[in-house]
């Protein structure tokens, strides 16, 4: 298949914003594609390169050649292409690497080198979720969705599963290939997600009435544990391997009473008195192998998938939290099981009061299933917010193309304003569309072809998460996922938050 395929979708893609185009776009595609490039399609199609590491970046690609007048790059060149990066190291890898890319880009036209820099850079913003593009293999397959989504969760990657569905001759040899994929220990599944919801009151509104499980939600790194006799393994929310980085909880598995084992959890740094440390200490500790041993993470699990050949998936929640206690005692994550919704509200106050990130709200008889933020999960956080100035804005990209979209967001200091993050979350069309002609009247001179600074003058409302130190802003700290709520035409930039503000939340939470 040509790169100009996959690129004319992607652009399309990126263009409406109608989950049913969409998914006939991937759908048309899907069927295009031969079964030999379903594989490296459908990562693409996804967003991603299938190369984790290619030694390219934002810097690499500033100055691009000019694009080929025609398309004539097929899929499986351009992917041969990234595979050679990534396997190149050591004197003159750096040039080598310039040197493909170079060529690469040469050879692709402007639509193509759009998708490279986006498939590269991670940016490639065109609305084609995980899940989207599992129902569109669904329906380019002839295979009922719910069959592709957990063949995906226990495949623990989509590629496999468009291979397996994609390339059988009819809908019911696909489903009997679906079918093979099991719950094997020592490969990770897809983790299952939680929903949101402001408060309490609304998450037990979503779940309906009756008994519920109220989960601590802890501030840490979500981890998948598996053990096979003496042999654990260590894996991330996104399935990466971190065994080797963690040898404190390979330890502590080591040590229970099962030899066979899957459990979902969370990792983190507890100080003496019992409250998590700072995310980040907990962040670093399993970014690389070079790590400081001084920060040892203490494993909390919260679900069990497997325990001594019995796979518990399909099991309602309460069943797998009773084996759950069995095998981890002490490394079980507190919980309230209630019908109460004063006793869960309580709940809530409790665990933030104790510096916890808030709570989980699940429903006590659902399976585990991941591929979508379901409504058996929903999580609850305290909501910060804080009125900061806009300091700079960067041009969007894919559907955002045109717009001044992602904000680059200051607090007050004594002599001028403080970098504390940026944002693109939250932001509606219309928003979008009033800051895009706002911000073109802010302008502080020319732009560098991306990011526009400004006059900083104009006030937002943010919400986020909580915040972490940051060698990356002069001010030390920086936000946790931080979304626009509204813009204070009502406030001054003299009457936004000021840095001691922010530094006293920081010390707070």
């Amino acid at each position: 298949m040509l790169l100009a395929d996959v690129a004319a979708t992607s652009t399309a893609l990126a263009a409406t914003r109608s989950r049913l185009a969409k998914r006939a776009l991937l759908v048309d595609l899907l069927r295009r594609t031969d079964p030999a490039d379903v594989e490296v399609v459908a990562r693409y199609l996804g967003g991603e390169l299938r190369q984790r590491r290619t030694g390219l970046g934002w810097r690499s690609l500033a100055t691009l050649p000019s694009p080929a007048a025609e398309a004539s790059l097929t899929v499986a060149e351009v992917d041969a292409v990234f595979e050679r990066m990534a396997d190149l190291e050591g004197p003159g890898s750096s040039t080598a690497r310039s040197a493909a890319a170079a060529t690469l880009f040469a050879a692709a036209t402007a639509d193509e080198q759009q998708l490279l820099r986006g498939l590269v850079t991670g940016e490639l913003r065109q609305g084609a979720l995980d899940a989207l593009l599992l129902d569109a293999v669904a329906e380019a397959s002839g295979v009922p969705a719910p069959a592709v989504r957990r063949a995906a969760m226990l495949a623990g990657a989509t590629e496999p599963v468009a291979v397996a569905a994609l390339g059988a001759a009819s809908p019911e040899a696909a489903a009997e290939a679906l079918a093979g994929f099991g719950l094997v220990v020592g490969r990770p599944v897809r983790p299952m997600l939680a929903s949101s919801a402001p408060d309490v009151p609304a998450a037990l509104e979503q779940l309906g009435s009756g008994q519920v499980v109220v989960d601590t939600k802890l501030d840490g790194i979500r981890i998948q544990v598996h053990r096979r006799g003496d042999d654990v393994h260590v894996y991330t929310r996104s399935l990466d391997d971190i065994t080797a980085r963690v040898p404190e909880i390979v330890a502590i598995t080591r040590g229970f009473a099962a030899t066979d084992l899957v459990l979902d959890g969370e990792a983190l740094a507890v100080g003496a008195d019992g409250r998590p440390r700072p995310f980040q200490e907990t962040a670093s500790r399993t970014a690389t192998r070079e790590a400081d041993a001084a920060v040892v993470l203490t494993p909390f699990f919260f679900d069990c998938l497997h325990v001594d050949g019995r796979d518990l998936l399909d099991a309602p929640l309460l069943e797998r939290l009773e084996a759950l206690d069995a095998v981890a005692g002490a490394y079980a994550v507190e919980r309230l099981v209630t019908a109460d919704p004063t006793a869960a509200r309580a709940r809530f106050d409790e665990v933030v009061g104790a510096g916890q990130e808030g709570v989980v709200v699940k429903a006590v008889d659902a399976p585990y299933e991941a591929g979508r933020r379901g409504a058996a999960w929903v999580k609850v956080k305290p909501r910060h917010t804080l009125d900061l100035v806009v300091l700079a804005v960067e041009w969007g990209s894919g559907r955002r193309r045109g717009f001044l979209s992602n904000i680059h967001l200051g607090a007050r200091s004594a002599d001028g304003f403080v970098m504390l993050g940026k944002t693109f979350k939250g932001m509606t069309d219309e928003m979008l569309a009033w800051q895009t002609e706002r911000f073109t009247e802010l302008a502080a001179g020319p732009t560098d072809g991306y990011v526009v600074q400004l006059h900083p003058e104009q006030v937002v409302e943010i919400a986020f998460d909580g915040l972490q130190r940051s060698s990356r802003y002069p001010g030390g700290v920086a936000l946790r996922f931080a979304r626009v709520l509204r813009y204070r035409d009502d406030k001054t930039a003299a009457q936004a938050d000021t840095i001691d503000t922010v530094r006293a939340l920081s010390a707070g939470t």
